[in-house]
């Protein structure tokens, strides 16, 4: 009974804030609320109208405190595939939101919702972290690849599946459907997967590096709750900011690791932090990072452009009446922070639903 009754408030407070922001009268509210209530006793659970859905997946971007790209809320692209019940709906469904998103490099922000959990239950369970993601292994020689992939490589292994063990092997696409024993797996379509071969405009040798980043970053493990509604299943995409590649993705220790090898290709000594060598490396290989999207047509944002981008939101959020939330952590670039405003503010982390949340990983 406690959650019915859970269901039903986070339902009513849901249902007040949209519909009052898609511009629906009061009676349409209230009536909407009578269908609701009366569907929770009925079933235990009630199902959202396309609408609502749509803008519910809306608000949850906007709500998302760690999303420095919230200014684009309002253009997210929803798909429902609420109705995908085989592997192969689920399969094709996963690979059309690949090739929608990725537009041909002109990425479109989108979301593709599948069935949502039942009585707690989970219909379709996605185990990658991301639908583009790229394998790590750990040999003799040392690690392969992406350190962050290893465990979802190992048991991508474990299922059957074999890599070429290089640095940027395309992981499968992983997924269990309810009364499943196990998860099915399938290799991502070449044809789907933009990738990205880095090169910088000033520093030649760069490309003596063989780096490269795919196009569309698209979370896949996260849930997304609408009025009390869990949807465990809902991957989600906007564009790359430059920095989450190269500041962290090639950058960190437990990544790629690269500053040192950028370092030496600049014919500049890594011995000494009060060089500041890493900084240097840093800046060159998020330049390259940005010349190399903008060069090949995948849209990017760099961090300075990112945080002008969002003072806009704050702005927008005022004049909407809304209260501004934020995780000041997550929203600060990783290079050059203090250089933007967001460094100088506070920000009221508080949870406000309809949001994205973190999950538990099938396979840990």
């Amino acid at each position: 009974m406690k959650d019915l009754e859970m269901l039903w408030y986070e339902a009513k407070e849901f249902i007040a804030v949209c519909y009052q922001e898609l511009g629906k009268r009061g009676e349409e509210a209230k009536q909407r609320l009578e269908d609701i209530k009366n569907e929770i006793d009925q079933t235990g659970s009630y199902v959202h109208t396309r609408e609502e859905l749509e803008h519910g997946a809306k608000m949850a971007w906007r709500n998302s405190n760690r999303c420095i790209g919230r200014l684009f809320w309002n253009s997210l692209n929803v798909i429902d595939r609420r109705d995908a019940r085989t592997k192969e709906e689920v399969r094709d469904a996963l690979f059309q939101h690949i090739e929608t998103a990725t537009n041909n490099g002109k990425i479109k922000p989108t979301i593709t919702i599948f069935p949502p959990e039942c009585q707690g239950e989970k219909q379709i369970e996605i185990w990658n972290h991301q639908l583009i993601r790229y394998a790590g292994y750990e040999s003799e020689e040392g690690r392969i690849g992406d350190p962050a992939s290893a465990s979802l490589t190992a048991a991508c292994e474990k299922l059957g599946w074999r890599g070429e063990r290089t640095d940027f092997d395309l992981l499968p696409i992983v997924f269990r459907l309810k009364g499943e024993a196990h998860p099915v797996w399938y290799e991502l379509p070449r044809s789907l997967v933009i990738e990205v071969p880095l090169s910088h405009p000033e520093i030649e040798s760069f490309s003596d590096l063989e780096l490269k980043w795919y196009g569309v970053p698209i979370i896949s493990d996260m849930k997304l709750e609408i009025g009390g509604i869990h949807y465990n299943a809902a991957p989600f995409n906007g564009w790359y900011m430059g920095t989450e590649i190269g500041a962290r993705n090639l950058a960190d220790e437990k990544r790629y690791d690269m500053l040192k090898k950028i370092a030496s290709i600049m014919g500049i000594a890594a011995d000494f932090n009060t060089d500041l060598w890493k900084d240097q490396a840093l800046v060159e290989l998020n330049k390259a990072v940005l010349y190399s999207y903008k060069k090949h047509g995948v849209s990017i944002v760099d961090h300075h452009t990112a945080a002008s981008q969002f003072k806009r939101f704050e702005e927008q959020e005022e004049e909407a009446g809304r209260k501004l939330t934020g995780d000041w952590t997550w929203l600060i670039p990783p290079i050059s922070p203090a250089s933007t405003h967001i460094f100088h503010r506070c920000y009221d982390n508080t949870i406000v639903k309809p949001n994205y949340f973190y999950q538990d990983k099938p396979y840990q």
